[in-house]
C-alpha cells in the first residue's frame, strides 16, 4: 500500500531522498552503474578524473551504507572489489533519467 502524503510530509521525504544523492561525485558514480554495470575500483579512478582516492572510497562506502550499492570483495591477492548497484540503487535510474529530461525544457 502506498503512503499518503501531506505536502509538508512529501517536501520532507523527497529531501531525504536527495540528501542520499548530494555531493560532487555521487551522481557521476552512479551514472557509470546503471544497466546493471559492474564497475571495479580502479575502473572508477579511470571513468572519473579529478577525484581523489581518499573521495571515492569516502563516497561508495556511502552509497553502500546507504543501500544504493552492493560491493562484492573476491577473497584473492591483490584483493578484487566489485560495485554494482542495488535493486533499490537502479531503480534510480528511471527518475534520474526524468529529472534530466525535465532539466532540459528548461532550455526550450
Amino acid at each position: 500500500m502506498r503512503k499518503i502524503y501531506t505536502p509538508a510530509s512529501a517536501a520532507a521525504e523527497t529531501l531525504e531522498a536527495i540528501k542520499l544523492l548530494e555531493g560532487r561525485w555521487k551522481l557521476i558514480i552512479l551514472f557509470h552503474l546503471f544497466d546493471g554495470k559492474v564497475q571495479r575500483y580502479s575502473d572508477f579512478e579511470k571513468l572519473i578524473p579529478g577525484i581523489s582516492q581518499k573521495m571515492l572510497a569516502q563516497q561508495l562506502r556511502k552509497l553502500e551504507a546507504d543501500g544504493i550499492v552492493h560491493r562484492k570483495v573476491y577473497p584473492q591477492v591483490p584483493p578484487k572489489v566489485e560495485y554494482r548497484l542495488t535493486e533499490w540503487g537502479q531503480a534510480l535510474c528511471p527518475a534520474l533519467d526524468a529529472l534530466l529530461n525535465w532539466a532540459e525544457q528548461k532550455d526550450v
